[in-house]
């Protein structure tokens, strides 16, 4: 099998990085496996607060770490993959780490926009009881 991607003919559009990419080898495996644990830890944190305050920042930090990740991985690619992914675009680490990463932390944020829908709702109802009270009160 030729080169999933040579350096004069990278793929410029995300379905064909994704088409190209030889999913079968291990380290891209084990990627995969990554995204799917960091999914769950996201969906299973939901109540934990400082536990998805950390792993949210983690995220963060490993997405503003990519491009140094695709500068290592460039150079040393040959002691792990079959092919060459990893350009100076940073297109390939974008689509396959950081990508995911993000979405969780999106889902993060969505979470905790509408955790704190629910505490506004909920404060809201408790001044109303309490301007209530204080109404029968003087009454």
């Amino acid at each position: 099998m030729p080169s999933a991607f040579s350096v004069s003919s990278f793929p410029v559009s995300i379905p064909a990085v994704i088409m190209q990419t030889d999913w079968t080898e291990p380290w891209l495996l084990g990627l995969v496996v990554f995204h799917v644990l960091c999914l769950l830890l996201t969906c299973f944190s939901a109540q934990r607060y400082r536990l998805q305050f950390v792993f949210f920042l983690s995220l963060a930090a490993l997405v503003y770490c990519a491009e140094y990740i695709n500068e290592v991985a460039a150079m040393n690619w040959r002691s792990f993959s079959k092919y060459q992914y990893f350009d100076s675009r940073g297109m390939f680490i974008s689509i396959v780490f950081s990508a995911p990463l993000l979405l969780n932390a999106v889902i993060i944020v969505i979470m905790w926009v509408c955790k704190t829908l629910n505490l506004m709702t909920e404060l809201k109802k408790v001044q109303e009881k309490r301007r209530e009270r204080r109404r029968r009160k003087e009454e």
